[in-house]
């Protein structure tokens, strides 16, 4: 039985938030401290770290909470020249260890997050106790020449409310072309040649919390079909499970869901243990 209490990091650490520097940045990262089993999650693509407090709430003090938000996203974390996938999930790397957290690590994220969840917990598997994917990381071929002309439309519509709502951290302080390229590029990611081997490859325990129905920027079914492009890979990979589906919607499952999310991840610490 491998032990990933706290006795897999150094000593239990107090509380603390603070800036992280990172490259050409710096990030605005919190961590509950305690000795419980370290978790660190990972936002949605222009989310901030307040969006889990409820699952932070739910799993209480058995749990070490680390959370960020990442470049140019919240009132805190400041801009950067580079704000590729590639980058977030180095990130994960750097909060860590400017954390000073060596040993195993539950990972969550949410839709963004998830993806980044799923590739750190893939390149990492010596360090990760389990994964919590919540609403994001299906292999899936959604990205189209006429969807990627509809998110640069709708990110060129939005660009006068994102702008008023920036300094609020609500938006992140990107321009509009940045927010469509990142959602761009993330739906290359997404395609099953790149995506498919990273879910396959996943060798801890993996759950997977989906919703129902639409997201932001979604039509009639297209999230549901994504949803069940995920199917294949849990009938092959004995690590990955769909843990819950659940009633609210991809853009609520945070706030509504959280619990589903907290047993999910008790149960990726109990299957390590097992």
């Amino acid at each position: 039985m491998t032990n990933h209490s706290s006795s897999a990091n150094s000593s239990a650490a107090t509380a603390w938030s603070g800036m992280v520097p990172v490259d050409d940045t710096a990030l605005y990262v919190t961590d509950t401290g305690g000795d419980g089993v370290p978790i660190i999650y990972c936002n949605g693509q222009f989310a901030t770290l307040g969006y889990w407090k409820h699952t932070v709430a739910e799993l209480g003090d058995g749990f070490r909470h680390i959370n960020f938000d990442e470049r140019a996203r919240g009132k805190k974390s400041q801009t950067s020249a580079d704000y590729s996938f590639e980058t977030c999930v180095k990130d994960v790397d750097a909060v860590l260890a400017a954390r000073g957290v060596t040993g195993p690590v539950v990972i969550a994220g949410w839709s963004y997050g998830a993806f980044v969840a799923a590739h750190w917990a893939h390149r990492n598997p010596e360090r990760t106790v389990g994964a919590v994917l919540v609403e994001g990381a299906e292999p899936h071929d959604w990205l189209t020449d006429a969807m990627e002309a509809r998110i640069r439309k709708l990110f060129k519509r939005l660009r006068p409310v994102t702008a008023i709502l920036r300094p609020t951290g609500l938006t992140p302080n990107f321009s509009a072309v940045q927010q469509a390229e990142c959602n761009i590029e993330l739906g290359r990611i997404s395609l099953e040649k790149n995506l498919g081997p990273v879910i396959d490859g996943l060798a801890v325990p993996t759950r997977y919390v989906l919703a129902s129905g639409a997201s932001f920027g979604s039509k009639g079914d297209e999230q549901e079909v994504i949803r069940a492009a995920l199917d294949k890979y849990v009938a092959r990979n004995e690590h990955v499970e769909v843990f819950a589906k659940v009633a609210s919607n991809h853009d609520l499952i945070l706030k509504k869901d959280f619990k589903a999310i907290a047993d999910a991840a008790r149960d990726v610490v109990a299957a390590a243990a097992r």
